[in-house]
């Protein structure tokens, strides 16, 4: 994931700074515990495509 693109994409819902979550290939939104999938290097960002973390998960 290119480091440029993450200092200006952000969490559709809150508007929010998103991290990349190397291990699952998914951009993170900690506020709204959404992981947000990259599919063939292109960040989905619409929040029906996201999936709900759970405390574990966003605790590691």
């Amino acid at each position: 994931m290119d480091h440029r693109l993450l200092e200006i994409v952000a969490c559709p819902v809150c508007q929010g700074k998103l991290k990349y979550q190397k291990n699952t290939d998914e951009l993170v939104c900690r506020f709204d515990r959404l992981a947000y999938p990259i599919k063939e290097g292109i960040p989905v960002l619409l929040e029906n495509e996201a999936r709900s973390m759970t405390l574990e998960e966003m605790e590691s």
